[in-house]
């Protein structure tokens, strides 16, 4: 594969081609030459007015394989994540059966070699997940597993946190907390506020979260280790991970890109798509999110993919099932949300391969080319026909979307929107 990518505006803070408009040749998945103007056998690309990035990463995915196939697999995954601009993803254990032993790493990452898109799959933290016993984790990491997370459950006994954080520690692994007290948001569906009284509908305090994250942030200076919180998406929340970072504790976090856009006033209707979890919560609380993002206290934005079949969703609101399809809509919900490009260039592609502790995919020559095009300026629709994945739970199927992944680039592989 031969590429020419002309006049588009570098943003990868790692390049010495940072904010230049370069032409951009890549050869045999190689980028072996970047100069103001090439003339060169490729197949060309105007990105006049676009932006070229490293590929998004994205740090909380999940894919039905293993099991649960009808929901998503590997293939229609993969292909909706490079239709989002991502060439890598972190698989959530959240399968049947779910990713705790050496066995389910193995297997996936074999299904997933010579993919466009890397596949780095999470181990379970507990075995079966059920926050009992720890899992093999060690023998997942030799496998290939870098961080260790439950997935949607939470790890509510503080012990078996504690133990596993002391355990990752020594090999130099990241935990990753999902943060629930199970015991105080019990089984309600939406965010406990003016809008679930309105609905009629008990709902989830902030508290169950923030609850959550104080006892992890204690555990982790208790054991002077590093943790990961996924998914935050309340005012405290990011009050108490600033509070942590100043405090000099080894903590990262991220929140999903519709935290950053929709509120649980969108639940008026008691639509199913927006049943996400943790719900959607007020309007002064994507503030804060948005404020965390910029002043560097939330390290990683993550589209949180959760397909459905129609059966899970095309439900009345209370039994419907938590999580909407987000990989191809991440970038323009973003967008939409107020953030620059460079602000999100650098939390979907830079700081999660960090956090991860994944190479750096850098725009420089010598380089395997690992990137993106993006136009910020481009209008699309977002339909069924042109959707990815298998499932179509998202609240953003046919609305008009401003941001588009022009292509993406990696592995020798191209793919173009």
């Amino acid at each position: 594969m031969n590429l020419l990518i002309k006049s588009a505006t570098v943003i990868d803070p790692n390049s010495s081609f940072h904010q230049k408009v370069v032409d951009i040749l890549v050869e045999d998945g190689y980028i072996t030459l970047i100069a103001p103007k090439i003339n060169a056998k490729a197949e060309v690309v105007d990105g006049t007015g676009m932006f070229v990035s490293p590929g998004f990463f994205d740090l909380n995915c999940n894919i039905g394989e293993l099991g649960l196939e009808t929901k998503e697999d590997l293939q229609s995954g993969t292909k909706a994540a490079a239709a989002g601009g991502f060439t890598g993803v972190a698989l959530m254990p959240n399968t049947q059966p779910p990713v705790h032993s050496k066995a389910e790493v193995e297997y996936l990452l074999n299904r997933a070699k010579n993919n466009l898109v890397d596949v780095y799959p999470l181990g379970a933290i507990s075995h079966k997940r059920d926050g009992k016993d720890m899992a093999e984790m060690y023998d997942m990491f030799l496998s290939g597993a870098k961080a260790f997370t439950d997935g949607n459950r939470p790890v509510q006994d503080a012990g078996l946190m504690e133990r596993s954080l002391l355990y990752t520690k020594g090999f130099g692994a990241l935990i990753m907390s999902y943060p629930e007290d199970t015991a105080i948001a019990g089984k309600a569906k939406v965010h406990e506020g003016e809008m679930s009284t309105l609905l009629g509908m008990k709902g989830i305090p902030s508290l169950a979260e923030e609850l959550m994250i104080a006892r992890d942030l204690y555990l982790a200076e208790y054991t002077e280790s590093k943790i990961h919180f996924s998914t935050i998406s309340t005012t405290r929340s990011v009050e108490l991970i600033r509070e942590a970072k100043k405090k000099g504790l080894k903590v990262t976090c991220d929140v999903a890109a519709h935290h950053l856009l929709l509120t649980d006033e969108a639940l008026a209707g008691f639509d199913s798509q927006y049943k996400v979890k943790p719900p959607l919560r007020t309007q002064s609380d994507v503030d804060a999110l948005v404020t965390g993002l910029k002043d560097g206290t939330i390290d990683a934005i993550v589209s949180q993919h959760t397909p459905h079949e129609i059966e899970f969703k095309d439900v009345e609101f209370e039994v419907a099932e938590f999580g909407i399809i987000a990989l191809q809509t991440a970038f323009s919900t973003a967008l939409k949300a107020g953030l620059d490009v460079n602000l999100i260039v650098q939390k979907m592609a830079v700081k999660p391969r960090e956090i991860l502790n994944v190479e750096a995919s850098i725009i420089i020559e010598g380089k395997k080319a690992n990137l993106a095009l993006l136009d910020p300026n481009s209008e699309w629709q977002y339909t069924k026909q042109n959707n990815q994945s298998k499932s179509h739970n998202s609240p953003f199927i046919g609305q008009n979307l401003k941001g588009k992944v022009v292509l993406v680039c990696n592995n020798n592989h191209l793919f173009k929107s």
